[in-house]
């Protein structure tokens, strides 16, 4: 429990294309040695598309199957989001797979409606915490990242609702100084490290995405050294103890204002 080990793969999502997404990133992972988290990007076998009714899989398809067999393989859980049909709706849904096979979800809350995304998915209603080798973790997707309320982490008896937080992003680079600056500010707001992935290249619209994926400390530190716009594996030991350390010594959110969300 005292380290945890990050893999952040970002990369060029090939456009609407899953089974060639599948096999690339195959590839990249095949060179990642010992880890205990690989973190892929929003929508990683597609790129963000609202072409929903032709790229959706059910929970049991292609890629996720894939997830369960490449945790399974690597010995490590993975991460990142999917198009996900269920029950008749559609979702931006991302998905946690473990080694041994076990599941969680959680559907992006905040549609890109500049992007028509709310006409086409169902937003998440829901925050999950996801608990792993004595680490909490609170994931996210895209969008959520401009709402600080939905990721607010809360002080309740000496605990926090979670130690990790997590984006899975297609952040264009038209705003990415937005994207580098506010993963900073959700890491000091929620005293938690942050982990943010992003993809690059352009997509099948034409729009440029600039990568900038980042793992930042409780401080405010950019651990990884510097943003990167280039094909990467990002790798990272998070620290357990400096984490409660700094809580402890400088302990900002017993003073937290007091709130609950409402529909």
């Amino acid at each position: 429990m005292e380290s945890l080990k990050i893999s952040l793969i970002q990369t060029h999502i090939l456009w609407e294309n899953s089974k060639a997404n599948l096999a690339s990133l195959s590839k990249k992972i095949s060179q990642i040695a010992k880890t205990d988290i690989i973190v892929l990007a929003e929508m990683f076998n597609t790129g963000f598309s609202m072409n929903q009714k032709e790229l959706a899989q059910a929970m049991d398809g292609e890629a996720i199957n894939w997830m369960i067999n490449t945790a399974k393989k690597k010995q490590s859980a993975i991460c990142g989001s999917l198009i996900i049909k269920e029950h008749g709706k559609y979702y931006n849904r991302f998905i946690w797979v473990t080694p041994d096979g076990e599941l969680e979800q959680y559907d992006k809350r905040h549609l890109f409606s500049m992007a028509q995304e709310n006409e086409h998915y169902t937003p998440g209603n829901e925050n999950i915490t996801i608990n792993y080798k004595g680490w909490k973790i609170r994931p996210l997707i895209c969008y959520d990242l401009r709402f600080p309320i939905w990721s607010r982490n809360r002080f309740n008896g000496n605990n926090h609702d979670y130690d990790i937080l997590v984006y899975v992003a297609n952040w264009p680079k038209s705003r990415k100084d937005a994207w580098e600056k506010l993963l900073y500010a959700r890491a000091i707001e929620n005293q938690a490290y942050v982990i943010g992935v992003n993809g690059i290249g352009k997509d099948g619209n034409q729009l440029e995405y600039a990568g900038s994926s980042a793992i930042i400390d409780m401080k405010g530190e950019l651990l990884n050294g510097q943003f990167h716009c280039n094909e990467s594996i990002i790798e990272m030991d998070l620290n357990y103890t400096s984490l409660i350390d700094f809580r402890n010594k400088f302990p900002v959110l017993k003073d937290a204002d007091l709130f609950n969300l409402s529909e």
